[in-house]
């Protein structure tokens, strides 16, 4: 019986030797590093392709901002223009006011000369009807025959040559006043016509300039959009290279860990291994019956709660994974009007980063290893982060506070799984409602 018992234990300390081989334990440790090296690769090749397209958008904002100094200096150009045109405009219109006062100053001259016309006229018609009546020239004769004396004669001529003279005088007097009248009112029309057509032309070419420079702006305003979404995905490639990095760097930090797991499991082994056949030979020498052999400490200590995942905040759930006014909606929201509400770590992890994006606001990664598949977790919108880029977490550790920050409507936390690492096109988001 006791040769049965000591036979018994043998074959148990031997069967638990075989469980936790080197060769079994080292195999399993090695696949292990290697997927997770594989990986690390993956994650530097996707950084220096992500670096590649950064130098790509730096250069075509370079070829914008050339475009937009072209543009620039195209709009300065135009400004000038206005700038003349606008100034000639206004030497215009000051030399149109200057014409239009010359012009009601020679309204009062013609008002004048008008009026001396007339009365002309009027002294004309007097001597018209005058020579009608007394028969014309003869009336002149009459005074002429009617001297009583040569001197009186000599008189009369004169009197009859001056009055003629007066009359030709007069004629031609109001012959210069009508053509004055005429060349007055034909040159300040024909100024006035000039400068009117001539501001008329400036106002055209001033519309015109106005309307290239409204194209330009517009030309200018598009390129500026085109240089602040290229800014913008860049920014968004930076980001996203700075996790791929850090998630890099947290995949290095995971293999040492898991070789030091390894390790600790390796040692713990050959102590158990080691203490069995000491127990295995004491009983043989001693010919007593051998206890049973100590368990194994397991590898992962077991999570807490019936999910692979905590839930990292408490509230209700207002959406959920898919599409979502014409995007995708890579995670789930978890709302709380409380204050103060603490996010938790979903499982054990590396901080892969810690940061606010203009996006994300307040957001932690976070890489996980559960059960030989690695994940990644991101936590949102957090008012305030109390972990930094590196630091190991368990689950159920408080990480932040729940808030409202970056391109967030309302206090809540936007969490997402990704099984694999992060990427910005969230390929490898999933819906982490099962996993709770």
């Amino acid at each position: 019986m006791k040769k049965q018992i000591l036979s018994l234990a043998v074959v148990s300390t031997l069967g638990l030797g075989s469980l936790l081989s080197p060769i079994t334990l080292d195999h399993a440790s090695a696949s292990n590093i290697s997927d997770l090296k594989k990986q690390q690769e993956d994650l530097s090749n996707k950084r220096s392709g992500i670096n590649a397209e950064i130098n790509k958008k730096k250069a075509k904002i370079g070829e914008l901002q050339g475009e937009q100094d072209k543009v620039k200096a195209e709009v300065e150009r135009l400004d000038l223009a206005v700038e003349d045109a606008t100034l000639k405009i206004k030497e215009k219109n000051t030399e149109i006011e200057l014409t239009n006062a010359e012009i009601e100053q020679l309204k009062g001259e013609i008002a004048v000369l008008i009026e001396r016309i007339n009365k002309r006229n009027e002294l004309l018609k007097d001597k018209a009807r005058s020579f009608q009546e007394n028969g014309g020239t003869v009336s002149y004769l009459d005074v002429l025959l009617g001297a009583q004396s040569f001197s009186d004669f000599v008189d009369r001529v004169n009197a009859v040559t001056t009055i003629v003279e007066a009359d030709k005088d007069i004629l031609e007097q109001h012959k210069k006043d009508k053509q004055e009248l005429e060349t007055k009112q034909k040159a300040v029309e024909t100024k006035l016509a000039n400068l009117q057509q001539m501001k008329k032309d400036l106002e055209v070419l001033k519309k015109q300039l106005d309307s290239q420079i409204a194209q330009k702006n517009k030309l200018m305003q598009t390129l500026k959009q085109e240089e602040e979404q290229m800014h913008g995905e860049m920014v968004s490639d930076q980001e996203e290279a700075a996790i791929l990095a850090n998630q890099e760097a947290a995949l290095q930090k995971a293999i040492q860990m898991e070789q030091k797991r390894q390790a600790q499991i390796a040692a713990e082994r050959a102590r158990q291994a080691e203490l069995a056949r000491q127990q295995a030979a004491q009983q043989k020498s001693s010919g007593g019956s051998a206890p049973a052999p100590a368990p194994a400490a397991p590898s992962v200590a077991p999570p807490s709660g019936s999910g692979m995942l905590q839930m990292p905040a408490s509230g209700r759930f207002t959406s959920g994974i898919g599409q979502r006014w014409g995007t995708f909606h890579a995670g789930v929201d978890i709302a709380n009007k409380a204050s103060n509400v603490p996010i938790y770590a979903a499982a054990d992890g590396v901080v892969i980063r810690s940061y606010y994006s203009s996006s994300y606001g307040n957001a932690i990664f976070i890489a996980h290893s559960i059960n030989g598949q690695t994940y990644t977790t991101v936590y949102a919108h957090m008012s305030s982060r109390m972990v930094g880029n590196g630091a190991v977490v368990s689950r159920g550790q408080q990480i932040g506070v729940m808030g409202n920050t970056g391109q967030s409507y309302g206090q809540h936390l936007h969490f997402e799984l990704h099984r694999g690492s992060w990427n910005a096109s969230k390929s490898n988001a999933i819906n982490p409602m099962p996993y709770f």
